[in-house]
């Protein structure tokens, strides 16, 4: 066995912190400039603010709380690897399978609206063959080599935060406190439960900075860097996002288009408003936008590979998936595999459902991760933790309880897709268990 695992070629560390944060910010900036619209449709302004607010606090106390695993425990399976030294191999297996599920469904999500933003430009080619294009091309591009993946995703990342503050410099002026609170809550109180996946959509994934510890430079410093100063970034981003889209003309410009349809575009609607479509700026931020969604695709893969990967590599899926290719240095196999998971899902062309789906393989991961945080204090109080969660133990409770909320009020108005959802862990884990026992006889 020993000698198997030694002819296995290894992750190189390339990443430094400002890679770091690139790929914590990219991993997420596609959220600031579609989906989370959405919510207000269901919560108006209050009722959506409520929920980001809410989202925000949990976000903040998750992230501190799980860079200490990270930078405890630095091994590409991030919440996986967690919960398997915290709980155990069954819960490791939950953890695991639902990082999979949140990272491998997160995508397809993302590459519709990638198809949907060219197919303007090239309205001669479906959306789905343009969808189906950016799997590829940007799953080649990881499979070359995690630095060039890394770097490619600092520039548009980079890019994509240069467009956001192009529009809240361009819509700064135009804000109107008055239009904020116009018809602030049309559904009630419940509108704000339902609000609550598009305020998740905020911070999705952030958390993939843990799955590529094993590519780090001194991760125990660099992992602490990386989490905190991305999500710092992307709350400022946030809100001010939220703020100068909603304060242009009322939440329902942002949501409706010209023909009353649901828009995924809240950023150039409200540009719309103050400058004109024929505006230099409004063209400018439009295209910007496109990178935005790219950052968050292409990071995003990038992180899958690694879950998926660790995964394979401990046998808690085929193992295969657990290689690194010896040219490369990258998971190949689980990036492939991913990769075409991920077409399967764009041909059902759901969008919202599949947002939902890693809506709750998010929350699933949150709810366990923090759980693992806390039973590792107790159960191992000499492990070397280079970094501790600051107001221990209320950062993880609170993150706890806010993710089982939101899972609970998901749930509630997603009773399908939660079935749905929960059978694919049940046959997963029936799966492994069958297997890994197969294994170990």
């Amino acid at each position: 066995m020993d000698q198997k695992k030694s002819s296995n070629p290894s992750l190189e560390r390339k990443l430094g912190p400002i890679m770091l944060w690139g790929l914590g910010v990219g991993y997420v900036i596609s959220g600031m400039y579609f989906g989370w619209n959405l919510g207000l449709a269901e919560g108006g302004t209050l009722g959506m603010a409520v929920a980001t607010g809410f989202v925000i606090i949990m976000y903040l106390a998750f992230t501190f709380s799980y860079t200490e695993m990270a930078c405890a425990i630095p091994k590409a399976g991030g919440a996986f690897d967690y919960a398997h030294q915290a709980l155990g191999k069954n819960w490791g297996f939950f953890a695991g399978m639902a990082q999979n599920i949140e990272f491998i469904f997160a995508p397809p999500a993302i590459a519709f609206a990638i198809g949907a933003y060219l197919n303007l430009f090239l309205p001669s080619i479906p959306i789905l063959v343009i969808a189906i294009a950016a799997y590829i091309i940007f799953t080649l591009i990881n499979i070359i080599g995690v630095q060039t993946a890394a770097t490619f995703e600092l520039a548009v990342t980079i890019l994509a935060v240069i467009g956001l503050i192009l529009f809240f410099f361009s819509t700064a002026p135009s804000f109107e406190y008055a239009k904020v609170t116009q018809d602030h809550l049309p559904n009630g109180w419940k509108g704000a439960f339902a609000a609550l996946p598009f305020a998740i959509w905020f911070f999705l994934a952030i958390e993939g900075v843990a799955n590529v510890a094993e590519e780090t430079i001194n991760p125990q410093r660099n992992i602490l860097i990386g989490f905190g100063s991305a999500i710092g970034t992307l709350v400022v981003l946030c809100l001010f996002t939220f703020a100068f889209s909603v304060g242009v003309d009322g939440w329902q410009a942002i949501v409706y288009d010209a023909d009353g349809n649901l828009s995924d575009s809240p950023l150039p609607l409200a540009l719309e408003k103050v400058l004109g479509a024929d505006s230099i700026n409004f063209k400018l931020v439009s295209f910007i936008g496109l990178f935005g969604l790219i950052a968050s695709f292409h990071g995003i893969i990038l992180a899958a590979g690694r879950s998926t990967y660790e995964f394979g590599k401990v046998r808690f899926a085929p193992q295969l998936l657990g290689k690194v290719n010896s040219k490369y240095k990258t998971p190949v196999n689980a990036l492939i595999f991913n990769t075409c998971v991920g077409i399967v899902a764009l041909f059902t062309g759901k969008t919202g459902e599949i947002i939902t789906i890693a809506c709750f393989g998010a929350l699933s991961l949150y709810i366990v991760s923090m759980v693992s945080v806390i039973v590792l204090r107790k159960t191992q109080p000499d492990l070397h933790r280079p970094f501790k969660v600051p107001f221990y133990p209320v950062a993880p409770i609170v993150a706890l309880v806010i993710a089982v909320i939101a899972m609970i009020a998901i749930v509630i108005n997603n009773l399908g897709l939660a079935a749905i959802y929960l059978l694919i862990l049940l046959v997963s884990f029936l799966w492994f268990r069958i297997t890994y026992k197969a294994d170990e006889n």
